[in-house]
């Protein structure tokens, strides 16, 4: 049987019936509400803002030059030579008191003003002397030691070398500037950059200062000395500054306490530590500038801590165990810069170690402020 259009239209007819009957015969149903959230009876506590005091260290950190005795100062002999005195023969008019023996092996190694060295002229024509001790009877020139021995070239190119370096001219632009040789400016650098650490190491030491400021810059110097990066690379990458060297500067004197070359470890930054103790005088423990690295406080920790007995907490059980805290004297701020597409948005101030009040009164002596600027340096380009 074939359906009539007026089959669907009586089917249409019967389904809205039904719906109204549907909607008008059963009531509608209510909806549930919604159950409030049962209150607790305990509040959740919010984690303090205010900076936790250091609870001390169960183990002393681990320094390799602590554990190694290692001292960078040069050590003098016990007991000095006598003094010669020559009471023959014409007065000498050439001053040598500040020279001496390099001979390892000889008395008089090490000492200055002895007596013991005479001028022996100039040999060949050279413009250095040559001077001989008359302990060990060795030859040696006046220029022993020091960045000139051994060159060809004058005293004066050398300097204005490296002063063009020190103004910030690359080593093939100052190659350039002074028609020389590249690997020459470099092998200058180098060997000036180990005199001028010779230099540190010997002056420096026992040294009274309020401040120090810790950073890192770059260099490749180390690696070209050692020979594990040739001369050209070195020129190649000098540029582009792939090592981090560690600093530390007395913001008041503008005296540089020490420069590391290393990576960005706690290695490195014991090693920093170390050197700035070796240096300071006995008893003076210095205000500590940083950014937040948080190596420099284990470091610094470390060189400047002493242990401590805890008191006991009840009178029974057994004995707290001793822990290694910073000195009472140790003062220690940070600058904390929080970066956003490599720009500074924000920088707090947060004092590690000792009162906010200390620390400004010992940088009101300056009318500053807690910063690491006079340390601070960015490589270029």
């Amino acid at each position: 049987m074939v359906p009539t259009p007026l089959f669907y239209q009586l089917l249409v007819v019967a389904l809205v019936l039904i719906c109204l009957l549907i909607h008008v015969g059963l009531p509608d149903m209510p909806l549930p509400k919604p159950q409030p959230p049962l209150a607790s009876n305990k509040r959740r506590r919010r984690r303090s803002q205010e900076p936790q005091p250091f609870t001390g260290l169960m183990h002393k950190p681990l320094c390799e030059a602590c554990e190694q005795g290692a001292d960078g100062r040069p050590q003098a002999p016990g007991a000095p030579p006598p003094i010669i005195t020559f009471t023959r023969g014409r007065r000498r008019t050439v001053d040598t008191h500040s020279h001496f023996c390099p001979e390892p092996n000889c008395s008089y190694h090490g000492w200055l003003g002895r007596g013991n060295l005479r001028s022996n002229g100039h040999p060949g024509g050279q413009p250095w002397r040559q001077l001989q001790c008359v302990s060990c009877e060795g030859y040696f020139s006046e220029t022993h030691g020091t960045i000139f021995h051994g060159k060809r070239s004058s005293v004066e190119l050398i300097v204005r070398v490296l002063a063009c370096l020190a103004e910030g001219l690359g080593i093939r632009g100052t190659a350039r500037v002074f028609e020389i040789d590249p690997n020459t400016v470099l092998g200058w650098l180098v060997e000036a950059a180990e005199q001028l650490k010779a230099f540190s190491a010997y002056f420096l030491h026992e040294v009274h200062i309020n401040q120090v400021q810790l950073d890192e810059l770059y260099a490749v110097l180390s690696t070209v000395r050692d020979g594990t990066m040739s001369e050209a690379e070195a020129i190649e990458r000098l540029s582009r500054s792939p090592h981090w060297v560690w600093t530390a500067i007395d913001p008041e004197t503008k005296l540089l306490l020490s420069v590391q070359v290393g990576e960005r470890t706690l290695a490195m930054a014991q090693a920093m530590l170390h050197q700035i103790a070796q240096l300071l005088a006995p008893g003076c423990v210095p205000l500590f500038l940083s950014d937040g690295y948080p190596h420099d406080l284990t470091a610094i920790v470390t060189h400047f801590g002493h242990w401590v007995q805890p008191p006991r907490r009840q009178a029974t059980g057994p004995v707290p165990k001793t822990r290694w805290m910073p000195l009472a004297e140790l003062l220690y701020a940070q600058v904390v810069k929080t970066l956003r597409r490599r720009r500074i948005i924000a920088v707090t101030h947060r004092v590690v170690f000792g009162t906010k009040a200390a620390v400004e009164q010992v940088l009101a002596a300056c009318g500053w402020q807690i910063n690491t600027a006079f340390v601070e340096v960015r490589p270029v380009g």
